[in-house]
Formats: structure tokens, C-alpha cells, sequence
């Protein structure tokens, strides 16, 4: 009798311990969905609240022009916009946020460990990328005609660009974001 209690009792435990184990989980999957978003909007109504990853200074203009003010929506929404830089694969159509601010292309090879090194920490510290700054990434192994461009020779090179994708300055191996943002020249 007392090794079948004993026995429930594990059971017990077990099933318990795998509840917790699979409510953290989903909520840590929740939470990574953003953990990427390079800017984001809060919304709250009445207490609740839910977030909606952007993807680029496009859509955060869209949605000032286009929302209504708080007096105009009556219904106590409060929508308040939360804008970083986005750290966002390379584009040629993203320079053009240089006339805005700043884009730094950052080449960076998958098999390379200071470039690993780097965009962990980037990821890892998404919203503290000012807003007028943008960094693209750059696939080393695969972008010949960027690294003839720009003279790029190894992977884990970052180079400052101008909106018609002209060099301002290039360097090598910041080994975190604030070294990083403290190497863009202002305009």
C-alpha cells in the first residue's frame, strides 16, 4: 500500500512538474517573436496589452500619419510608439535611411565566431540601437559585389554608407554594439 502512494505521489510530481515545465515554455516562445522585431508598438486598452513587431521606419511613419489622435479615438486606446533602430538583412533600398541618419553595413559570415559574437550582442540589445541608426547585415559569403565595392576583405567588417551608398568609413572587429554606435561618424 504504501509503495502504490509512494508511487502516486511521483506521479503526482511528474505531472505537475511538466505543466510548469510547458506554461514557460509557451510563454518564452511568445516572447521570442519579438525578440528579433526591430521596433515595436505597444498598445493598451484598458489594461491590456499586446505587441506587434514593425518592420521598418516605412510602417512607423505609416502608422503616425495614419492613426488617429487619442482625443479622435474616444474608446481610451492609448497607443504609444517605441522606436530603435532596426538591425534588418541587407537591402539596397534600406541606404536610403542614411538620409535620415546612419546605416552601417555589417558583413558578417555564419561560421565566423566574433561576427557570432557581435550579432548576439546586437540581438540581445535590440532596443538600445538609436533610432536614426540602421544596421544592415551583410552575408559575407555570399555578397562578392558589396566586398569589391568596399574593399572588404574579411568577415566581421563594418562600413558607415551614405543614401547612394557611398563609404563614409570602414573598420573592423567592434566586439559589441556600444563599440559599435561609438564608431559611426555623425553627419
Amino acid at each position: 500500500m504504501n509503495t502504490f502512494k509512494i508511487s502516486l505521489a511521483i506521479l503526482g510530481v511528474i505531472i505537475i512538474a511538466g505543466g510548469v515545465y510547458a506554461v514557460k515554455m509557451k510563454k518564452s516562445e511568445q516572447s521570442d517573436d519579438y525578440t528579433r522585431g526591430t521596433q515595436g508598438v505597444m498598445q493598451q486598452e484598458e489594461g491590456v496589452s499586446s505587441q506587434m513587431p514593425i518592420q521598418g521606419a516605412e510602417d512607423i511613419e505609416e502608422m503616425v500619419v495614419n492613426s488617429p489622435s487619442p482625443e479622435a479615438m474616444g474608446d481610451g486606446t492609448v497607443t504609444v510608439a517605441v522606436q530603435s533602430g532596426p538591425y534588418i538583412p541587407y537591402d539596397s533600398t534600406k541606404l536610403s535611411l542614411a538620409d535620415e541618419g546612419s546605416v552601417v553595413l555589417f558583413f558578417r559570415a555564419p561560421w565566423c565566431p566574433t561576427c557570432k559574437a557581435l550579432d548576439a550582442d546586437i540581438t540581445a540589445n535590440l532596443n538600445t540601437i538609436p533610432g536614426g541608426v540602421t544596421i544592415l547585415d551583410v552575408d559575407y559569403d555570399t555578397s562578392t559585389e558589396l566586398k569589391q565595392k568596399y574593399g572588404v576583405t574579411y568577415q566581421h567588417t563594418l562600413v558607415q554608407v551614405d543614401a547612394q551608398g557611398n563609404m563614409i568609413k570602414k573598420w573592423s572587429g567592434s566586439p559589441t554594439l556600444v563599440d559599435l554606435l561609438g564608431q559611426i561618424q555623425s553627419k
